[in-house]
């Protein structure tokens, strides 16, 4: 199936990623696992090797390949280290604010940085409270003057401790209009990060909480108009963190085959090798029937994207079967290794732990179904993939 939508530079691409992974990413697992905390250098020494800047034009200085080609990117990272994939996915959704949203002013400042390594953008939305709704957001920004003053917190964003450069959604307003987005630097005053939490997986991504205290931002900062921040916080998620997160999976659940097919050649049960069994050959099959269709429906989704083609359903699609299907092929890799696979010695624990991080953000499996069923019951709210990309106004419900 490789290949039905790629091309040779997709695959000289998918090559160096791979490479750099094994290279410079594999053997920092173990302190990161140790650690649990972010691995800066990493995050930005990954930054610096300009694939942040896969989707940003070439008249930038990014390589403008594509959404395919940011998904081998992620891919490739995941398939060696989901924190990894993670950081690089999540700068993708900082770097899509800007693109679609931006004023000149703020791309020919932001994006030549981003795509050279020198800026690791983010998206802050999510609050403690509200969760995934956003409307329920109690952020808030004042105009005062010339500038704005950003008071309140956002929680679980990624990069957040690595983050020079954070795409806030706030509340300006009442209602779906009076939410507008804002480019907040990390070194402005009022501005400020709590303490990093240890967390189940991922260990060496950060998704953490951003505080705002007084935080003067000027005016020029704003992306798009004043009430545009429902569009860049929904578009975020819907064209680029679903299609991102997808990849992380996909690369997880790459790793999840590879670790398992390993681990069944060497060791030997009944006078030869575990691979040797048939209800073990059931089950590795089943994992690459799984992975197998996994990537065609992420491939597929990012193609249409690519192609300017409305695709909010089979980006919804392609997450939900990503995300589930590398779950359950964890599960039944933890079965395969058995006791052994309790060992942190061994990476499928790992990639158990790494593959449910993926679940919540963007919407859960849950939330997918729902849109989905919404689609055939012909009660869509409209394919925000066709009008991002188009330029078109989005009209907010």
């Amino acid at each position: 199936m490789t290949g039905y939508f790629t091309n040779d530079q997709h695959e000289v691409l998918r090559k160096e990623v791979r490479d750099f992974a094994e290279r410079e990413v594999r053997p920092r697992i173990p302190e990161m696992e140790a650690t649990r905390i972010v691995h800066e250098r990493l995050s930005k020494l990954i930054a610096r090797q300009g694939w942040l800047g896969v989707t940003v034009p070439r008249e930038y200085g990014g390589m403008g390949m594509g959404h395919l080609a940011k998904t081998i990117i992620i891919e490739e990272l995941s398939r060696v280290s989901g924190a990894m994939g993670a950081m690089v996915q999540a700068s993708q959704l900082g770097v899509a604010k800007i693109i679609h949203f931006g004023s000149d002013v703020q791309k020919k400042t932001w994006l030549p940085a981003v795509a050279s390594g020198r800026c690791l953008p983010t998206i802050a939305v999510t609050e403690t409270a509200s969760g995934g709704h956003v409307l329920g957001m109690q952020a808030t920004a004042t105009r005062d003057g010339s500038d704005y003053i950003l008071n309140g917190h956002k929680v679980f964003v990624g990069n957040s401790h690595v983050g020079d450069l954070h795409g806030v959604v706030v509340r300006t307003g009442f209602g779906s209009k009076g939410l507008s987005a804002f480019l907040v630097e990390a070194d402005r005053p009022g501005f400020a990060l709590s303490p990093q939490q240890s967390t189940m997986g991922l260990h060496g991504f950060s998704f953490g909480e951003l505080r705002f205290d007084d935080c003067r931002v000027p005016a020029a900062n704003m992306l798009g108009a004043e009430g545009d921040g429902l569009p860049v916080a929904y578009s975020s998620s819907i064209l680029y963190g679903r299609s991102n997160l997808t990849a992380v999976s996909l690369g997880i659940h790459q790793a999840i085959l590879d670790a398992t097919v390993k681990y069944a050649k060497e060791r030997h049960l009944y006078g030869k090798p575990l691979s040797e069994l048939d209800n073990i050959k059931q089950k590795i099959g089943q994992m690459t029937s799984r992975l197998m269709t996994a990537r065609l429906t992420a491939y597929h989704a990012v193609h249409l994207l690519d192609q300017g083609m409305a695709c909010d359903v089979e980006l919804m699609n392609a997450k939900l079967v990503n995300v589930e299907s590398a779950l359950d092929s964890a599960r039944e890799a933890m079965e395969v290794h058995a006791a052994a696979g309790l060992s942190t010695d061994r990476p499928i624990e790992r990639y158990l732990r790494d593959a449910y991080h993926i679940f919540a953000p963007a919407g859960t499996s849950d939330i997918q179904r729902l849109r989905l069923a919404e689609e055939s019951l012909g009660r869509s709210r409209g394919q925000w993939s066709e009008r991002i990309v188009h330029g078109e106004p989005v009209a907010v419900s």
